[in-house]
């Protein structure tokens, strides 16, 4: 089956691991289901796989992809929960958590397997390309937001890095879940995007907030770091799942989040039952994923190259 996959790994180079080919098909296996992956979407996490990051060479290749929606074995539309391993279902009972492409093949290929645990019915109202984007990205955007902030409606966020997956899924679903979101870019073309998705103000980044917040979204770490902490009220906030410009701030606040009582809390993806909250979120309150651009698997590059350029606002997806 057609697949792109990581042939090996760059630290320095990503894309220079990257190779579309040819690739063994999914074997049965008890407890787990083969789907005919329809669309998956691209996420970071594939990037820092070809970097090296969670995958070792004894894996390779590895087919790179978290996130799909698609066809199960019994015609059923269907939308993957990519960590496998979580409660035991589809593995032995002592194995650890891990998300696809660290240690099963991934979902940019024709036909993926994971265990039926992991398989959750897609809403009719939401098309493969939409589903797609949601149990990375979005999933972990809905865990920082309503499970780790714990913000409810009227209450103030401030999200990082407008343009992003994770960012932009925040600023959509806080919109729709009344919150006054702010939304900080060094891009004015990304500044005017989170606008139109709901965001109350967009700043550039490091801008002073015309108000301190409940909570702060960070996904991009170090760059933005100080500035997510002097920006919360005292008693706030801060929720972290990523550190895209690096994880070793030049000055870690360490004064004023003791003496402010600020809550730092590390986000990791999400639960198979807070992606089945999310599908159903989206459904009611027609919320739908932002899509960036749309390519076939056998374009693939072209969507690795977008990301690692940073040129994307939302999810880049692929279609088989």
């Amino acid at each position: 089956m057609f697949a792109a996959y990581a042939a090996r790994t760059d630290r320095d180079h990503p894309l220079n691991g990257l190779e579309l080919g040819e690739r063994p098909a999914p074997v049965a296996r008890d407890g787990w289901t083969t789907v005919n992956v329809r669309a998956a979407s691209l996420n970071h996490h594939d990037l820092w796989s070809l970097r090296g990051v969670g995958l070792t060479e004894d894996r390779l290749p590895m087919i790179l992809g978290c996130d799909a929606a698609g066809v199960d074995q019994d015609g059923n539309e269907v939308v993957l929960h990519s960590v496998i391993g979580q409660t035991g279902h589809g593995v032995g009972p002592r194995e650890g958590r891990s998300i696809l492409t660290e240690k099963y093949q991934g979902t940019f290929a024709e036909q993926v397997t994971v265990p039926v645990w992991n398989v959750l019915p897609k809403p009719s109202g939401l098309s493969f390309e939409e589903a797609a984007c949601l149990p990375t990205a979005w999933l972990t955007a809905y865990r920082m937001l309503f499970t780790n902030a714990g913000v409810r409606p009227g209450d103030s966020v401030l999200v990082q890095g407008a343009g992003g997956g994770v960012a932009t899924a925040a600023i959509v679903l806080g919109k729709a879940a009344g919150l006054r979101v702010f939304a900080t870019s060094r891009d004015e073309a990304k500044r005017a995007r989170a606008l139109e998705l709901g965001a109350v103000e967009a700043l550039p980044a490091g801008a002073r907030l015309p108000q301190r917040v409940d909570a702060v979204i960070e996904t991009v770490g170090a760059a933005t770091w100080s500035h997510s902490v002097r920006s919360l009220r005292p008693g706030g906030t801060l929720v972290i799942s990523g550190a895209t410009s690096g994880d070793a701030p030049s000055h870690a606040e360490l004064t004023r989040v003791f003496f402010l009582e600020l809550r730092i809390v590390g986000s990791t993806m999400g639960s198979k039952d807070e992606l089945e909250d999310l599908l159903a979120f989206c459904a009611s309150a027609g919320v739908r994923p932002v899509i960036d651009e749309v390519l076939p698997l056998d374009r693939a590059r072209e969507g690795f190259e977008r990301m690692e350029a940073g040129g994307q606002f939302g999810k880049i997806v692929l279609t088989v």
